[in-house]
């Protein structure tokens, strides 16, 4: 995979995105937090920061990309990204600490148009039989960094300042510019052919969902999906106090096991799953968190838990390779940015939804109740592809209708 040159320069600009993310994500939160006491509004506001452009610009981005040129989509939104966070370098050196949250929000829009260049470009150059093991080490990447980017993003903080922790920031932004432009130039034909207005492309990507049968199962999965991921997502620290009577700051090691497992996990089916259809390791993902969930919620055994979480986190990975991959196989190129801003916001809606009840019904129910409910939403994601797992030819066009 790394001998293909696509891979390789986007995996390596994907290696300094990530640590600029990862930097900008905790040295903003504990600077917010610093100066303001621990304001719960404005440390909420870093998360809308955000999630936010993920519901209102993930279409729109999507559809961009389908429109532009790949290679000078991305280049230029780590550019804007960069010379956002050099703006709000100078402003925040002036005394106001506010801009932070605007270099939260520029570089989270911005991504939303670079991402669907990104995987417009595996589905171009990338062989079918390849698409799989390349989502693979994507998840890995990302696992990876959940390990070790709060400690990277905690420590440039803690020892330097949030001044060079933007300083950072921008700089990843800007290597990973430079990296890019080692990409084959765009040839003009990786550019949208369709001119017919943003609301009428956006309005075609809707229906070229809803006409494929491939398309509509994974956007009721990834819903089902979300909401159960959203409903466990706040609870993580009641499980330890409550369940296992240990300290809150037992959590990060909770964390880092269950990442650490999704690293390994990314790995093998990197290695390995080529054999394995994605479809059906997406059903065992998500029958593996359903069963995993409900054990943890249960469980009042340390050591129980912390193996419900390390093995759910390593077959975790098989739901996004699962997904992304059968995106991959089933969306024409000239459709990719628009699918993929479909499917985004229904899984992250969906877990919002889900971390906004998650509080409510733990009090009117009972923490192992809301953990049995989302199993049983996990469940039921895994239920709705059953069909495409039977299938004999599953993942192929031909399944529209």
């Amino acid at each position: 995979m790394l001998r293909n040159k696509y891979v390789r320069t986007i995996i390596m600009s994907r290696v300094l995105l990530q640590l600029g993310v990862w930097v900008r994500n905790f040295a903003i939160l504990l600077y917010v937090t610093d100066i303001t006491h621990n304001d719960p509004f404005y440390v909420s506001l870093i998360s809308v920061a955000e999630y936010a452009p993920i519901f209102l610009f993930a279409i729109i981005g999507g559809t961009f990309a389908d429109r532009w040129l790949p290679k000078r989509t991305m280049m230029i939104s780590d550019a804007l990204s960069a010379c956002s966070v050099i703006v709000v370098l100078l402003v925040v050196m002036s005394g106001s600490w506010r801009a932070l949250l605007l270099a939260t929000l520029v570089s989270a829009i911005l991504s939303q148009f670079s991402q669907p260049s990104a995987m417009k470009l595996f589905k171009q150059h990338v062989p079918e039989d390849q698409l799989q093991s390349v989502m693979a080490m994507f998840q890995s990447l990302s696992a990876f960094f959940m390990v070790i980017g709060p400690v990277i993003g905690a420590f440039i903080y803690n020892h330097y300042g949030i001044e060079v922790s933007l300083a950072v920031m921008g700089g990843m932004f800007i290597g990973s510019a430079l990296i890019l432009g080692l990409l084959p130039k765009d040839a003009p034909q990786q550019a949208g052919k369709l001119r017919n207005g943003i609301v009428a492309e956006m309005k075609s990507g809707l229906d070229y969902v809803r006409s494929s049968r491939v398309l509509r199962n994974l956007g009721a999965a990834f819903a089902f999906a979300g909401l159960a991921a959203g409903l466990i997502q706040p609870l993580g620290v009641f499980v330890i106090i409550e369940n296992l009577g240990r300290d809150r700051g037992f959590l990060q090691w909770i964390m880092m096991a269950n990442g650490a497992s999704m690293l390994l996990g990314g790995m093998l089916i990197m290695s390995k799953g080529k054999a394995v259809k994605p479809q059906t390791m997406l059903a065992f993902g998500l029958l593996v968190s359903a069963a995993g969930t409900v054990g943890v919620g249960w469980s009042h055994h340390t050591a129980l838990t912390v193996t419900l979480q390390t093995l759910t986190g390593f077959f975790y990975p098989c739901i996004h390779i699962g997904i992304n991959t059968l995106i991959l196989r089933n969306t024409e190129a000239g459709y990719m940015g628009r699918v993929g801003g479909i499917m985004g916001p229904m899984f992250m809606g969906f877990m919002v939804i889900g971390m906004s009840a998650a509080g409510y019904l733990k009090e009117a129910f009972s923490l192992f109740t809301v953990f049995t409910g989302s199993g049983i939403l996990f469940l039921i994601a895994m239920l709705i592809l059953l069909p495409m797992v039977r299938a004999k030819e599953p993942g192929q066009q031909s399944l529209q209708g």
